[in-house]
């Protein structure tokens, strides 16, 4: 396999890595059908602890097997698929060497009243599994969140130094931020920037709306105008180091396919790296997802 120059681009953005950690995200990016383009379509099967079996999988009976996400993505085409530890092992045999995986270490559930989530799996599960990364959740604006912080600190370093990327889900939530403050456009964008300083290779962040929430940001982002979600995806990608880290939107709650369509063109034309897109696949039928995702990978590719 000859690494393209897009992702070449991409690994030197990373100075401080070594050559396991670029191997592993070399994997990602190779990968499947956008492989070599230096953009990812990534499938998250961890809502089944967020949310309970029943809600994420009920409405497609085929989702409760973990096998049946690993085929989906492996069919699709797609760049990786991430899931908690469980999940992980229950195909890892089955499915070894067929698709990057990353493992998702920690987790909530629907129920807890805390903003925070439990470690669930570790970095030696990780090498174990074969995963090219893991995967780790923080909540900025929760009061847990520096222990959060100082989690996922010594969990990537563990991991770099065995050689596998760290992914991190940056969810503002909690403390002093309003509902609609959770999605603003200056709160996701400070979320994404906190995920880049924590040493993310990976930052996987909402997309946002244009709402701005602080009051001591509004100066800064008046005179501007923020209603295009492409320019919106370009701000957040300017905050993840102007562009050096990897920067993926998550599709968000089930939504309809044009919606979807158009979330990944503003990813695109906004310079985001791509989608990390559960529920609006995995809760549709087999052919649809299947369909939905060949079209998604067609709209990264320029071809729609």
């Amino acid at each position: 396999m000859s690494i393209t120059p897009a992702v070449k681009a991409i690994l030197a953005n990373y100075e401080s890595d070594n050559p396991g950690v670029k191997a592993n995200l070399a994997r990602i990016l190779m990968q499947g059908k956008l492989g070599g383009t230096g953009k990812l379509i990534i499938l998250p099967v961890d809502q089944g602890f967020e949310h309970g079996p029943a809600r994420s999988f009920a409405v497609n009976p085929a989702a409760y097997d973990p096998h049946y996400h690993y085929q989906l993505a492996i069919d699709a085409g797609l760049s990786a698929y991430a899931a908690p530890l469980g999940m992980i092992e229950a195909g890892a045999d089955s499915f070894a060497g067929q698709i990057p995986t990353i493992l998702k270490v920690n987790s909530s559930n629907s129920w807890a009243t805390a903003i925070d989530q439990a470690v669930t799996g570790g970095v030696d599960d990780a090498l174990r599994l074969g995963c090219s990364a893991i995967g780790f959740t923080i909540y900025p604006g929760a009061d847990d969140v520096f222990g959060m912080m100082e989690e996922i600190k010594e969990l990537r370093a563990e991991a770099a130094s065995v050689g596998i990327a760290t992914v991190i889900w940056s969810y503002p939530r909690g403390g002093k931020l309003s509902k609609d403050g959770e999605l603003a456009l200056d709160v996701g964008a400070y979320a994404a920037h906190m995920a880049a300083l924590l040493g993310a290779h990976i930052i996987k962040v909402k997309l946002p709306s244009a709402h701005i929430e602080q009051k001591e940001a509004q100066k800064v982002y008046e005179g501007t105008d923020w209603s295009a979600q492409s320019d919106r995806v370009k701000h957040v990608a300017q905050s993840c180091f102007a562009g050096r880290r990897i920067v993926v939107f998550s599709g968000g709650a089930a939504k309809g396919a044009d919606a979807v369509y158009q979330d990944a063109r503003d990813i695109r034309d906004g310079g985001g790296n791509g989608s990390i897109i559960g529920r609006n696949t995995f809760q549709r039928p087999r052919d649809e997802a299947l369909a939905m995702l060949d079209k998604l990978v067609r709209i990264y590719k320029n071809e729609e």
